[in-house]
């Protein structure tokens, strides 16, 4: 009996033992599989940037591409497009195109220097490698980047490889001067074309350029408008012989002649590199590319043309985290291959010595025709021999509205027979610095262009 109690005794210790061990294990199962399913962190939001423009409807789904592929391979970043009215409004980023340069250049849009932004990015972008002649306009004194010249083109001369061929002229044997283009116009009209010769943007055609490739001035020694020489006037006067005789038409003060040559209407026009793009568009059209004539007994002529376009502005008062998203998207349009479809897509001229070397050797020879004219009138660069050097490189007349709109004023009563070109062009220059010295250049650049046709 006793040794059968012992036995119970111990049984009953073993099992508690063992109920002892192993009750809390048991014990943590059903816990551990009842307990809520752990949370897991919700994916964060990109960081919305704000890129504003006052584009025309391709050109706008042109640039939707490209920031489209910017969303599209990074996910911290969207960049949204606002098609903006007026001036740049409170937006991470501001495409200003040409006539809108200046309100940025001269403080009328407040910005934040982009070399500022890119430096407190830390982002790794060498703007050192930017083309210097697609830098003029665009940075300080000091030679750091205030914008980004995204989409710039030189004024290059198109014409109908067709038209030609139907005067008996060799299309592959284009004008190189003003005074050739005069017997190419003449033999165009004699062979039945309406609109021999036409241009757009007179003002950064026949005075900015006009004055680049032929080494002479638009400017004084003190900053003052001087685009009444004996150059523009020779020229402007000869511009109107040739509107008498209906070898030249005029449609307006900005872009409103590209579409009339683009239709098959006109032999030949001066306007934009760029705008080959669209010319090409018409598969009836025939398009050479040619450089933009000059005055072979000018002095030096030809010199270079000036490059100037789109620029890229960012906008003050953002936070650190949205400043570095723009410096991410500078980043993505200054790569190469990235400039490679710019280039492709619109027309561009290719910002750095690699991309332009990568454009080359991507694009077909058709793609390059109207970039590899446009990119041969930009250098090597030459120095200016007369007074004023800080315009050597940059448009100075067009980039100022209330200036330009004066020149198309003016030059609008030389083709009406209203003023000989010398008084127009006296009269232009007399305007234009009473508007710059009363400062009404600032408020008038405030209106509305004339023209939104780009």
């Amino acid at each position: 009996m006793l040794i059968s109690a012992r036995r119970t005794s111990l049984l009953a210790l073993s099992l508690a033992a063992a109920f002892a061990l192993a009750g809390p294990a048991q014990a943590a199962k059903p816990a551990k599989a009842s307990a809520a399913p752990a949370k897991t962190a919700a994916p964060q939001e990109p960081v919305e940037l704000t890129l504003s423009h006052q584009l025309e409807e391709s050109r706008t789904s042109r640039l939707q591409e490209v920031v489209d592929r910017f969303n599209g391979q990074q996910k911290a970043y969207k960049v949204v497009l606002v098609h903006r009215q007026g001036g740049a409004g409170n937006y991470h980023m501001n495409l200003a195109l040409r006539d809108e340069l200046s309100h940025f250049v001269n403080g009328k849009e407040p910005y934040r220097a982009l070399f500022q932004v890119i430096s407190e990015s830390k982002e790794k972008i060498d703007t050192a490698r930017l083309a210097p002649e697609l830098r003029s306009g665009v940075t300080d004194g000091k030679g750091r980047l205030l914008g980004l010249p995204m989409a710039y083109s030189t004024p290059v001369l198109f014409y109908s490889k067709s038209a030609f061929r139907r005067a008996g002229l060799d299309p592959e044997a284009p004008p190189k001067t003003w005074w050739e283009l005069q017997a190419v116009a003449g033999k165009l009209f004699d062979a039945g074309i309406k609109c021999p010769y036409t241009t757009s943007r007179p003002a950064w055609v026949h005075i900015d350029n006009l004055a680049a490739r032929n080494n002479v001035e638009t400017v004084g020694e003190r900053g003052e408008m001087a685009f009444n020489g004996m150059m523009q006037v020779k020229h402007v006067a000869l511009l109107n012989s040739w509107y008498k005789a209906r070898y030249f038409h005029t449609f307006g003060g900005q872009n409103e002649a590209d579409a009339h040559f683009a239709s098959g209407e006109c032999g030949m026009i001066t306007t934009a590199s760029d705008r080959f793009v669209t010319f090409r568009e018409n598969k009836d059209l025939d398009v050479g590319v040619a450089p933009l004539p000059y005055y072979d007994d000018a002095y030096g002529a030809p010199r270079q043309a000036l490059a100037d376009g789109a620029s890229l502005w960012v906008g003050p008062g953002h936070k650190a985290a949205e400043y570095k998203g723009v410096a991410k998207f500078v980043g993505f349009l200054m790569a190469p291959d990235m400039q490679v479809e710019i280039a492709r897509s619109g027309g561009y001229l290719p910002l750095t010595a690699a991309a332009q070397a990568a454009a080359k050797g991507k694009l077909l020879k058709d793609d390059m025709r109207n970039i590899d004219v446009a990119q041969a009138q930009l250098g090597p660069v030459l120095p200016r021999t007369s007074v004023s050097k800080a315009a050597a490189l940059t448009p100075v007349v067009s980039a100022i509205n209330p200036v330009r709109l004066i020149i198309d004023e003016e030059l609008e009563q030389v083709w009406s027979n209203k003023k000989p070109a010398k008084l127009a062009l006296d009269n232009a220059v007399s305007r234009a610095n009473a508007v710059l010295r009363s400062g009404a250049a600032a408020r008038l650049a405030e209106a509305p262009a004339a023209s939104k046709v780009r």
